[in-house]
């Protein structure tokens, strides 16, 4: 929630203490009207109490509104946002001079897929789990891609 209508809503419930103050003085007042007259006449010490009482209900409401007033009255933090500008990068270009067959295969499954798991590329190129590791292996070799570890297998990513 915004601090504004935070502060709104702090000065409405203090505008709705101050009226149920006024009805409780009232009440209280008619009270020791009718009690406390026919002994005391009127000085009644019970006027006092209640005076103390009203002004410390006064003195609370009236904090409630300056709290709701600060809260109305000040700026939201402002946030920051710094947005990165990604340059468009031209594709790189990959020497794929000196690659066997099999290699430029796995290596253009992998520039398609941007990663693709090592048990992915053994199913989609019917190579065995050796050959693959291999034919990775010489990849890796030639900078062109990186295996990663992931739980019990490897994902074969671009090397950027």
């Amino acid at each position: 929630m915004e601090n504004k209508k935070v502060g709104y809503l702090i000065i409405g419930i203090a505008i709705v203490i101050i009226f149920i103050i006024f009805l409780f003085n009232n009440t209280m007042r008619d009270i020791v009207d009718a009690t406390c007259s026919t002994e005391h006449g009127t000085s009644c010490p019970m006027y006092q109490s209640i005076d103390q009482q009203t002004y410390l209900s006064f003195a609370i409401a009236a904090l409630l509104v300056i709290i709701g007033l600060v809260l109305v009255f000040s700026k939201p933090q402002e946030r920051i946002i710094v947005k990165k500008v990604k340059e468009k990068q031209k594709p790189k270009k990959y020497d794929l001079n000196g690659l066997k067959p099999e290699e430029k295969k796995v290596f253009n499954l992998v520039k398609e897929k941007k990663a693709i798991f090592q048990a992915d590329l053994i199913e989609q190129t019917g190579f065995g789990k050796a050959k693959m590791t291999r034919v990775i292996d010489r990849l890796e070799g030639h900078k062109l891609v990186e295996r990663k570890r992931r739980g019990m297998t490897n994902v074969v990513v671009l090397k950027e």
